[in-house]
C-alpha cells in the first residue's frame, strides 16, 4: 500500500485544479501556526512601535501601517512559494543566492549603517534592505542541491563547493561585522552538510576554527568584546536594553500588565526589533510567549517529522536548512531577552518589526512548505523492510521488489 509522503507531488484527481491540488498536498498546521505569527506580529507592532513613531515625530501608527502592508506582502510569499516543485525551489533558491551574494559585495561600497557601527542595508528611500536575510535561504537551498548532487560519483564536489560558499558568506558577514548571522549561517550549513552525510572530521574542524574566530574577534573588535563581557559579568547595567527588558519580563508574570499597559517601550530603541519579545512577555506575560514558542515548535517539528520520511536527498538536505534556520534565529532571539545568550542584534521571525525581516522569514517558511507537501513514494520504513527478490542476470544478487522493473540511471 503506497502513503502520501514527500517524493513527486500527489497525483491529481481527473480535473483538479491547481488550488485545490495545492491545498490537499500542504502541511495546513505549519501554515496556520505561520499566520498566527503574522498575526502576532501585528498585535505587538502595535504596542511597540508607537512609542517609537511618537520620538521620531511620526503619525502614531506610521510603524504600524508599514508593517500591514509588509505583512501583506509576506502572506502572499508564503503561499506563492508553497506552490513551488522541488524543481522550481531549486530554481528560486539559486537565484535568491546570487542577487543576495552580489548585494553582499557590493554593500560596503553602496550600503549604509543608519548610525549603528555596522553597513549591513541597504536605503531604498521608502524603505531599507537587508541582503543577509536573504542570502541565508538561498545559500541553504542551494547547499542542499549540491551535497545532494555529489552523491553521483560523476558529479562535480558539492560539498567542497558548497563548503567554499559558506565561508564566502560568512567572509562578507564578518566584514560589515555581523558576527551574530555568521554564526547562524556557519550552524545551518553544518546541519544541512551533516544530513547530507558529510564528513564529521570537517565538522569538528568548522567547530574548532569557530572557536578560534571567536577568540580573535574578542581581542580585535571592541564591540564584540564588549558584549561578550556583559554578557559574563555577574550584574547587568541597568542602562542597557537588556537591562530593561529582564525587568519587563519579570513585571510581566504569567498573565502581563494589560495591554498598553507596559512601559518598556519607552525606554527601548531596539523594542520593535530586536526585544519584541518582551513587549510581549510585559503586557501580554508568559502565556504569550509560551503560544510563539509553541507556534514556532509546531512549524519545526511538523516539518522534521515530514522530512524524515523523505527519500528525495535535495528535499532533506533543503527542508532541514531552512528548519534550522528558523529555529535557531528564533531561539537566538529569545535567548538573547532572557540573558541566556550575548547579545547578537538578531529578529525575531514573524514577530519583529521590518521588512526585510518578515520578506526573508516568508520565504524560508514559503520554500519549507512547498518541499514538504505531501508526494506518492511510499513509507520509507517499509521500503527498506520489503523483501527481497532475485533478479535474472543479477549475478545471484538480491534486488529490492520495489525496484525490480526499473531501469536505473
Amino acid at each position: 500500500m503506497t502513503e502520501i509522503a514527500h517524493g513527486d507531488l500527489a497525483p491529481a484527481a481527473e480535473g483538479e485544479a491547481l488550488l485545490p491540488r495545492w491545498w490537499r498536498t500542504l502541511d495546513h498546521v505549519s501554515l496556520v501556526a505561520t499566520m498566527l505569527l503574522v498575526a502576532l506580529g501585528l498585535l505587538l507592532a502595535f504596542a511597540a512601535s508607537v512609542p517609537l513613531a511618537e520620538r521620531n515625530d511620526l503619525p502614531p501608527f506610521h510603524f504600524v501601517e508599514r508593517q500591514i502592508v509588509f505583512a501583506l506582502g509576506a502572506v502572499g510569499v508564503v503561499i506563492g512559494l508553497s506552490m513551488l516543485s522541488p524543481k522550481g525551489v531549486r530554481r528560486f533558491g539559486t537565484v535568491l543566492f546570487a542577487a543576495a551574494f552580489l548585494s553582499l559585495v557590493l554593500l560596503p561600497f553602496l550600503g549604509t549603517d543608519y548610525g549603528k557601527g555596522a553597513v549591513r542595508w541597504y536605503s531604498l528611500g521608502f524603505a531599507s534592505l537587508q541582503p543577509s536575510e536573504f542570502v541565508k535561504p538561498g545559500l541553504m537551498v542551494l547547499s542542499g542541491w549540491m551535497i545532494a548532487a555529489a552523491l553521483d560519483p560523476h558529479a562535480p564536489p558539492g560539498r567542497l563547493i558548497s563548503f567554499f560558499l559558506m565561508m564566502l558568506v560568512v567572509g562578507l558577514l564578518v566584514i560589515q561585522p555581523d558576527f551574530g548571522q555568521s554564526a547562524l549561517v556557519i550552524i545551518s550549513w553544518a546541519v544541512v552538510y551533516f544530513v547530507g552525510g558529510g564528513s564529521l572530521a570537517l565538522l569538528i574542524g568548522i567547530g574548532l576554527a569557530g572557536a578560534i574566530g571567536m577568540v580573535a574577534a574578542y581581542n580585535f573588535s571592541e564591540h564584540f568584546a564588549r558584549r561578550i563581557d556583559g554578557f559574563l559579568t555577574s550584574e547587568v547595567d541597568p542602562n542597557t536594553q537588556l537591562a530593561y527588558a529582564l525587568d519587563a519580563i519579570r513585571e510581566g508574570g504569567l498573565f502581563g500588565v494589560g495591554v498598553g499597559e507596559g512601559t518598556v517601550k519607552q525606554w527601548l530603541p531596539d523594542a520593535h526589533t530586536d526585544f519584541v519579545i518582551a513587549v510581549a512577555a510585559e503586557e501580554y506575560g508568559l502565556v504569550l510567549v509560551l503560544l510563539i514558542i509553541a507556534l514556532y515548535l509546531a512549524i519545526i517539528l511538523r516539518s522534521l517529522a515530514r522530512l524524515m520520511l523523505e527519500r528525495d536527498p535535495f528535499i532533506r538536505n533543503a527542508g532541514v536548512g531552512l528548519v534550522a534556520l528558523l529555529g535557531f534565529q528564533a531561539f537566538v532571539n529569545m535567548g538573547v531577552a532572557v540573558r541566556l545568550l550575548p547579545a547578537k542584534g538578531m529578529t525575531l521571525p514573524f514577530i519583529s518589526y521590518g521588512g526585510s525581516s518578515l520578506l526573508a522569514s516568508a520565504i524560508v517558511v514559503g520554500l519549507l512548505l512547498a518541499l514538504t507537501r505531501s508526494r506518492p513514494q511510499g513509507e520509507l520504513e517499509a521500503w527498506l523492510r520489503r523483501p527481497l527478490r532475485a533478479v535474472p542476470g543479477d549475478g545471484g544478487r538480491s534486488t529490492p521488489a520495489a525496484l525490480v522493473g526499473r531501469r536505473t540511471p
